[in-house]
């Protein structure tokens, strides 16, 4: 009888163990609303761009990083903007993790299969781009990165956003995520997920009015 006490007792301490274990696995992100955070970011005129797409904190934690993010940007089609010049004004983005307002990391272009030039093209003709934000304030240290993908027209249009350009651009980046990618000597796997409960359906508060379905892709990214 004692020994079947013993066993039962420490069944239940593994069971309590685990139980904690995954209670304490850290998230991919933190949802930013509850603190005040916003699923759009903000421009100047003070309507927002939604923040369709979220790197998950799950991916290798390299892919995390400033360079790392480049790199796998690279390897799906995107790259710097053109000979380092950046046109039009920054935005920011409240990510509820108590750091307000903050400028975007950097705003990357897709490149046209040439990493170095190709993103002259795209700032004449239009095409796909985003812009970079990253949760890491102290009260959501999430170190997830939240992406505002859209489609824009050409340098004569302004590169205003293509009508349904939030939506075409979000997964037009996903297709090529999916794929599977390599740059620079490193290869990635991704895998997605769809959140339709963080952005409602709607153009209420986004730039010119482009209503968007309200999808919000969550990417890991792992090097394999």
């Amino acid at each position: 009888m004692a020994r079947l006490v013993v066993l039962v007792l420490a069944l239940v301490h593994l069971a309590f163990g685990l139980v904690t274990l995954q209670r304490r696995a850290p998230p991919a992100f933190f949802d930013p609303r509850p603190n005040g955070g916003s699923m759009l970011d903000r421009l100047v005129n003070g309507f927002g761009e939604p923040l369709n797409v979220i790197i998950s904190a799950l991916s290798s934690p390299s892919v995390l990083t400033d360079d790392g993010i480049l790199n796998y940007a690279r390897s799906i089609g995107f790259s710097t903007e053109c000979l380092g010049i950046h046109l039009g004004d920054a935005q920011a983005a409240n990510l509820g993790d108590g750091n307000g307002w903050v400028n975007q990391t950097v705003e990357l272009r897709q490149d046209f299969n040439d990493p170095l030039l190709g993103t002259c093209l795209e700032s004449l003709i239009g095409g796909n781009h985003f812009r970079v934000f990253r949760q890491n304030g102290a009260l959501a240290n999430s170190g997830a990165l939240f992406l505002a993908v859209s489609f824009e027209e050409n340098v004569t249009k302004g590169h205003t956003t293509s009508a349904n350009g939030y939506d075409l651009g979000r997964d037009a980046f996903v297709n090529l995520a999916l794929q599977g990618s390599s740059f620079g000597g490193v290869t990635y796997k991704t895998t997605a997920q769809n959140f339709t409960d963080l952005l409602a359906p709607g153009s209420d508060g986004i730039d010119d009015g482009i209503a968007t379905d309200g999808r919000i892709v969550l990417l890991t990214v792992t090097i394999i």
